[in-house]
């Protein structure tokens, strides 16, 4: 009883109130998107853990005021996002089996983090986000009897269900077949013990900017005759690719299709990454010799938190030591912990920082901590205008205006997608150069080494500075 009046009391606050939270734009290439809600403030929450950030505990001065902030006791609402002008695909990902040998999820002597010790770095802004209308992910406690029990209980669908192995449980799709706003069924959902998790299935951007010779070698310092990244594994998570480019041939070791049931008609922005990871010939990439681990989980520049996990929990079954995600979305838990336990199982995790202008939200995954958070500076070092700025970016790197690798041939790009390409790459030399060096050790080695751009030390617009791999590599672990 006590739990359906929270759930009644939920419902009233709702419908009484209007929430100052619209859903995100698209993360590309509009500088005015839409701002997320303020999540730490002034005051006794300010204080919390998830909070502090580099100093920056306190709520963010711009649009504070125009927040609604419901009683710590109701479990987050979220507005149905307005219908999109062109519909998202929402793509339907195949289970995805542990590796051989293993058990449901990380090794039993591996590290994992559960749901509820998740640490993740929170945002004085984090994104809010467009999600699948009539759907939620919830992570349950029990068997496949079990999920059939809580979706009659709740009057859900179950459109997916597999066990993630970076999660280290079961991970649940439930369609809401009648009309209830997302935040509704969420709270409904919260009364029931066997569900661990719950949350909005989010939609993800990749972050391509608007669209000679690639400089990026001379301004990290790398020298392209001695680049290479043999036999160094890296995923990328991605558009579909274009196999049939000269810069890709021997490059893709394995590939995994998330979204299956979705035609594929992009392949450029996909094939531009890989490129310049590992590219050969003409083009080559930072990293020629690295195997490239590919997952194809966006189709028109959009995915959603189901397929992401999907191809991260394959990336994580072919024993890579790098996982490339160029792509930004709002903060969810299931995201944070799979990348947390893929960072204890000792994989290096980069991401793009985003596109959306210096006044943006902070964007995910690059926000979690762990994650190598990557900006874009141009050919004289200075900063892509429409990079997201924050305490989460870790590192700059090359990526305005660089010609790669594409569905087309090549074409000259711009974004933090591409700059987290370059890390990547670079990070596959390292690795390559000394196999045994962790994922600590080269996070450490790259913030020490950085060359310092913009305010002295660390600062929100080029993290540590500009990578310098040269440097990287002789630093002292």
């Amino acid at each position: 009883m006590a739990a359906e009046a929270v759930i009644r009391f939920a419902a009233i606050l709702a419908a009484a109130m209007t929430i100052a939270t619209g859903p995100a734009s698209a993360q590309g290439n509009d500088t005015n998107a839409n701002r997320g809600k303020i999540d730490c403030r002034d005051g006794a929450n300010a204080a919390g853990p998830d909070c502090a950030k580099d100093g920056n505990a306190g709520g963010d001065s711009g649009g504070a005021a125009d927040a609604v902030f419901l009683p710590a006791l109701i479990v987050d609402l979220f507005p149905n996002p307005a219908a999109p002008a062109t519909p998202v695909p929402t793509p339907r990902p195949d289970p995805v089996a542990p590796p051989a040998g293993t058990q449901a999820g990380p090794p039993p002597g591996g590290p994992i983090v559960s749901p509820s010790d998740l640490i993740a770095v929170q945002a004085p802004r984090a994104v809010a986000g467009d999600f699948v209308p009539d759907e939620v992910l919830v992570t349950v406690d029990g068997d496949a009897g079990a999920v059939q029990q809580i979706a009659a209980s709740f009057g859900l669908d179950v459109r997916s269900q597999r066990q993630s192995f970076l999660l280290g449980t079961t991970l649940v799709r439930f369609g809401i077949p009648d009309g209830r706003p997302v935040g509704v069924v969420l709270a409904q959902l919260a009364a029931d013990g066997r569900t661990q998790r719950r949350e909005p299935n989010h939609i993800y951007s990749l972050q391509q900017a608007a669209g000679i010779v690639n400089y990026a070698f001379e301004r990290i310092a790398l020298e392209p005759s001695q680049a290479s990244g043999e036999n160094v594994r890296v995923a990328v998570i991605d558009t579909g690719i274009d196999e049939t480019n000269p810069a890709l041939a021997g490059v893709i070791a394995g590939q995994f299709d998330a979204m299956p049931d979705v035609a594929v008609e992009k392949r450029d922005h996909g094939t531009s990454i890989d490129g310049l990871i590992a590219g050969v010939g003409a083009l080559k990439g930072m990293a020629p010799g690295a195997r490239i681990y590919h997952a194809r989980a966006f189709e028109g520049g959009k995915s959603t938190m189901d397929v992401i996990l999907a191809a991260l929990d394959w990336a994580a079954s072919q024993d890579v030591r790098i996982i490339n995600m160029s792509f930004v979305g709002p903060k969810n838990d299931l995201l944070g912990v799979a990348c947390r336990n893929a960072r204890a199982l000792g994989m290096v995790l980069v991401a793009a920082a985003g596109n959306n202008g210096p006044k943006a939200p902070y964007g995910y995954p690059a926000a979690f901590d762990g994650v190598i958070a990557v900006t874009a500076t141009d050919a004289r070092d200075g900063l892509m205008p429409q990079a997201n700025r924050g305490a989460y970016v870790f590192i700059s790197a090359p990526g305005v205006e660089m010609v790669a690798p594409s569905g087309a041939g090549s074409d000259v790009v711009t974004g933090t997608s591409f700059a987290a390409a370059i890390v990547s790459g670079a990070i596959a030399n390292l690795i390559h150069a000394s196999p045994d060096r962790s994922a600590d050790a080269i996070e450490k080695a790259l913030a020490a080494t950085a060359r310092d751009l913009g305010s002295k030390g660390r600062d929100d617009d080029f993290g540590y500075g500009l990578l310098d791999i040269k440097a990287a590599e002789t630093a002292k672990e």
